[in-house]
């Protein structure tokens, strides 16, 4: 006879919810993504088969599937971090622009210097980190000094950042030998991360892991992690405790700058060899979708990354596959819209499934 379960004691099902609620988010936002898709005359099962076999059924797409995960990882633990201490870091595009602004830097002042070789790559790298650790720094000195949201000042500075960039892209760093168009001279090849042969897919991947990877024992060994989470449970409790909310608002906001900047770092190094005007397809603002796919776990948060990388390659692909047309004759084209569709349908799932999981508690 099985042992009675004490009243207050999750049932198994219960316990496994936490890691199928993704699961179920995702799938939820499939199935509500079927509508527009229906309403346009397309077979849904046909356009996610095109997602998936653009996106993962050749090399290349598998290629591209990384480039578009590598800044998603980075955004997404940025805005990860932060959110376990109960802080919403909503400027990672932003840091993303100044991590790309100060590597671009770096990288131009090599063209007209004479720099070691072995030094560009990680002078560039730390800079733009530094850059996204001060875009950071500075809404959480507000947040910890004079008790301004976050959300307010990190979003604001993002078109500051943006404009910033623009501005030098269209000014003093235009590449005077490129028939006017907005763009930097390319970097010298010091400055290239380095590319898997034939792709555009580099080594950033393989920093971003390992960045998770350090978040992840952050999180689970250290007292750094204990507090994080106390604070993010119970900021009163917390205070009362003796952990110092003002220092560590202001280091997990810096933190997540210098994460978000490391996308950017990687966009100028390694996929773009220069700055020019729209670096990012949002993926700083992508990456808070991927922090609350992720439940803010490393790992859930490599997994959302990869998750929206497919979505971004297999809606590139899908736009271009004519599908036979439901309830009649001839063909129809699938907009790339209906990836924006369903990336903020996940949201929508998300926040209804904690508005839920609030309401029983």
């Amino acid at each position: 006879m099985p042992a009675p379960v004490e009243a207050g004691t999750p049932r198994p099902w219960q316990q496994l919810l936490p890691l199928l609620r993704p699961l179920l988010t995702v799938g939820g936002a499939l199935v509500a993504g079927a509508i527009p898709l229906l309403l346009l005359r397309v077979n849904p099962l046909a356009a996610y088969w095109s997602f998936l076999s653009g996106s993962l059924g050749n090399f290349y797409g598998m290629s591209e599937v990384v480039v578009k995960t590598i800044p998603l990882i980075f955004t997404g633990l940025a805005v990860a971090l932060p959110l376990r201490a109960g802080l919403w870091n909503i400027g990672a595009e932003g840091q993303l622009y100044m991590g790309a602004f100060a590597a671009s830097g770096v990288a131009l002042a090599a063209l007209s210097g004479n720099y070691p070789a072995w030094l560009l790559l990680p002078a560039l790298t730390v800079m733009g980190a530094l850059a996204g650790a001060v875009w950071g720094f500075i809404p959480g000195l507000l947040r910890a000094r004079l008790g301004v949201s976050e959300i307010i000042t990190t979003l604001m500075l993002n078109y500051l950042a943006i404009l910033w960039a623009d501005y030098l892209i269209y000014g003093p760093w235009r590449d005077p030998g490129g028939f006017n168009f907005p763009l930097t001279a390319v970097f010298p090849k010091a400055a290239w991360l380095p590319r898997y042969p034939g792709t555009r897919a580099h080594a950033g991947l393989i920093l971003a892991l390992l960045v998770a990877v350090l978040i992840y024992f952050i999180f689970t060994r250290t007292k750094l992690g204990f507090e994080l989470k106390f604070v993010g449970a119970n900021p009163q409790a917390a205070e009362l405790g003796g952990i110092s909310q003002a220092k560590l608002t202001l280091w997990v906001l810096a933190a997540g700058g210098a994460l978000a900047a490391l996308a950017g770092v990687g966009e100028v190094s390694a996929v773009q060899h220069r700055l020019r005007p729209g670096i990012s397809p949002s993926y700083g603002y992508t990456g808070i979708a991927v922090a609350l796919l992720g439940k803010s776990h490393p790992l859930g948060v490599i997994l959302a990354a990869a998750f929206f990388g497919i979505l971004a390659v297999g809606g590139s692909f899908l736009q271009q596959t004519k599908f036979p047309t439901l309830f009649g004759s001839g063909t129809v084209q699938v907009p790339v819209a209906i990836v924006e569709i369903l990336q903020a349908l996940v949201i929508l799932f998300i926040i209804g499934g904690e508005l839920l999981t609030r309401a029983k508690h």
